[in-house]
């Protein structure tokens, strides 16, 4: 499958994803994203994989629906993500990666996106309780809240629960309490997200980002209007 020509801009606050598609060429973004693109694009709403992946999806945090691009002639296609952040680039060659639900920003149509249950695991963090693993072939772009970082794991690494964005499937995790947390902060950390984090294990890559979205929505908590 031929790649398709891509350009990461205003990065890492504001990024925005600039794709080149080639005559005949189809990619697939989150619905809402795009910005603006040229006339010889055509773009379709669909749900991906079928209804019940595409409640999956919904259920996971996603739009139930994805945009479907298609260049009548090469075109240029702009796409934002939903908050103020990074975009990365990521080329599957047959492996998986395993995505934060909100990430996802683009990806081939070659790769295939499923909903993944976490379990208690989700629960327990105070974090979604669904990831997206992406498999197969092609590019995928997702995107983050703040600057990204790439970290290759090699054995353990902790990450606070707010702050991954994607991990490849050679990692395994686990979620617990940050050592020296008491009990008294338990109810706190299961309910709230503080305390805990993501002990990952194994040997691969790695991305968080530099902020978390989650410390802003509880600032903003106490301003916001009611009846």
């Amino acid at each position: 499958m031929n790649s398709i020509a891509y350009k990461i801009e205003h990065a890492p606050s504001y990024a925005q994803l600039t794709l080149q598609l080639a005559s005949q060429q189809t990619v697939l973004a989150e619905s809402g994203a795009m910005a603006a693109m040229d006339t010889g694009i055509q773009m379709k709403s669909k749900v991906r994989g079928g209804l019940l992946k595409g409640v999956g999806r919904m259920l996971g945090g996603e739009s139930l629906f994805v945009s479907e691009f298609t260049a009548s002639r090469p075109g240029e296609l702009l796409l934002s993500p939903g908050v103020p952040g990074d975009i990365q680039h990521y080329k599957l060659a047959g492996n998986g990666l395993f995505l934060q639900s909100s990430s996802f920003v683009a990806a081939s149509p070659s790769l295939e996106m499923n909903t993944k249950f976490q379990g208690f695991k989700g629960f327990f963090s105070g974090e979604s309780l669904f990831l997206i693993k992406v498999s197969g072939s092609g590019d995928l772009w997702f995107s983050s809240y703040g600057a990204i970082l790439e970290i290759p794991v090699t054995g353990d690494y902790v990450v606070d629960t707010g702050y991954i964005v994607a991990f490849e499937e050679s990692l395994s995790y686990s979620v617990e309490l940050i050592s020296g947390l008491s009990w008294r902060g338990l109810r706190t950390g299961i309910f709230g997200g503080e305390g805990l984090v993501c002990r990952f294990q194994g040997q691969g890559k790695l991305w968080v980002q530099s902020r978390s979205l989650t410390p802003l929505i509880n600032f903003l908590r106490p301003f916001r209007l009611t009846r």
